[in-house]
């Protein structure tokens, strides 16, 4: 699902996600690099806040685990990257929910087994609305 979405995306899009420890947020993010073209192997920022990988489009990968509000978040500079040339996927996006653009894709994450995951994903703007469903079309056809 990942990389499906990660085929449709465009420059300033923002995916927040948002689920417990070990639900899948990294290996989604890992989706989104392949759909965008990366090459390097991708792997949670959480040590480091953020990591940057280049593909068909730029990938912000931040991890807000660790960041204890908004302001520490924003205090980072890392708001310009949801208006730049890039995707920015943030996870635990929970955490700075106030930091997010008004619009974005928001990506909650639900363990209900050992390897199975329930993603539900809601758009949150009419641009979000218009990608899922090309996306919902781009599947089922």
């Amino acid at each position: 699902m990942g990389r499906r979405l990660g085929e449709a995306l465009s420059p300033g899009t923002t995916v927040a996600l948002i689920g417990p420890l070990g639900a899948g947020k990294t290996i989604f993010v890992k989706g989104l690099a392949q759909g965008l073209g990366v090459e390097p192997v991708v792997t949670s920022p959480t040590f480091i806040l953020i990591n940057e990988y280049q593909g068909r489009l730029p990938l912000y990968h931040i991890d807000a685990y660790r960041l204890k509000s908004a302001e520490e978040f924003l205090a980072l500079g890392v708001d310009e990257f949801f208006y730049g040339q890039g995707v920015t996927a943030v996870e635990w996006a929970d955490h700075i929910e106030e930091a997010l653009p008004e619009e974005h894709l928001n990506v909650k994450f639900a363990i209900l087994g050992r390897y199975k995951r329930n993603i539900l994903i809601t758009p949150r703007g009419s641009g979000y609305r218009r990608l899922l469903k090309d996306l919902a079309a781009k599947l089922t056809s």
